[in-house]
């Protein structure tokens, strides 16, 4: 929850390839990709 706070971060849960995955947007291109874990992320990407 405390990932949601601002809502500008644009938390989401993704479908698809990244199925499990959630994603918080950087700006309009940029995106990092994780898996939550238990309390920590995993799998962290940046991609556009």
């Amino acid at each position: 929850d405390d990932l949601r706070s601002p809502p500008g971060n644009r938390l989401e849960p993704l479908k698809g390839t990244f199925k499990g995955f959630h994603s918080i947007r950087i700006n309009s291109q940029w995106r990092i990709v994780f898996r939550w874990n238990v309390n920590a992320a995993h799998d962290v990407q940046v991609v556009d």
